[in-house]
């Protein structure tokens, strides 16, 4: 009686966090594990109410006009079809041998957004013109879509598979390829984070590894806090999505740790 109750509220509260910062599968994931015990079914069903969120937050982001429409459409195909290809393997293979690069990557994440928080920019001098922003990957100036091409594609594949910090890895990479704020890298990221959700949720399905029972009411809760967190997003700028950014990413790991320890 009270598991659907409960995981509509989990549900809720990540489509929230993951609209400002991704990392909304840190709390559906176990959620969904611990209702489910069928690990693909569980992974399956997350992808079944995660794509409502996703969906609802780019489509508040494209409201507000925060989204590279240059990079949508590229990146979009990309990464479904990543995704696509990552579903097929997890019917296949166990994700868990993909937790110690994902701890490892998203203590990357959780120091870099700490560190770039403690940063302060320098006021250009007021009689010239401040200086441009350099790209810390040249390939990222001379071939753009490109370069967005591969990140939604390796992006995508790795959603596809397990998923949790899919945003959060997408936003850091926007901001440090493409030179993003941390808004519109945000926004941006919703694209192939949408798009993975979609291919997945699609290729689970098509394999009967969907409870809809529970995924369709989880969907509109997703939905609410997609749609609440992406204006949270917009209206709270940088400040905001970087200090949840980083709690997301330390939880994450802090997660992803103790069930490498415990052998889980």
């Amino acid at each position: 009686m009270l598991v659907l109750p409960l995981l509509c509220a989990v549900a809720l509260a990540a489509g929230l966090i993951d609209a400002i910062a991704g990392g909304g599968g840190l709390l559906t994931v176990p959620a969904l594990l611990v209702a489910i015990a069928d690990p693909r079914l569980a992974l399956g069903t997350n992808k079944g109410q995660a794509v409502f969120g996703s969906g609802a937050s780019l489509l508040s982001f494209v409201r507000a006009g925060r989204v590279d429409k240059k990079r949508f459409w590229p990146t979009f195909l990309a990464a479904g079809l990543g995704s696509a290809a990552g579903a097929r393997a997890l019917l296949a293979a166990r994700p868990e041998v993909l937790r110690p690069i994902v701890l490892v990557l998203l203590i990357g994440v959780a120091v870099f957004f700490a560190a770039r928080g403690r940063r302060r920019p320098k006021a250009p001098p007021k009689a010239e013109a401040p200086p441009p922003v350099p790209k810390p990957w040249a390939i990222a100036e001379r071939r753009p879509l490109v370069t967005a091409v591969v990140i939604a594609l390796v992006i995508g594949a790795y959603d596809g598979f397990f998923g949790p910090g899919t945003g959060t890895f997408l936003i850091l990479l926007y901001t440090t390829v493409f030179g993003d704020d941390l808004t519109r890298a945000t926004a941006n990221a919703k694209v192939a984070n949408f798009a993975s959700n979609l291919a997945a949720m699609v290729s689970f399905a098509l394999a009967g590894r969907i409870d809809f029972r529970l995924a369709l009411p989880m969907a509109v809760a997703q939905a609410v806090g997609g749609v609440l967190g992406a204006r949270a997003a917009v209206k709270g700028g940088e400040q905001l999505i970087r200090s949840v950014v980083l709690l997301v990413s330390l939880a994450l790991a802090a997660r992803l740790a103790y069930q490498i320890l415990a052998g889980g």
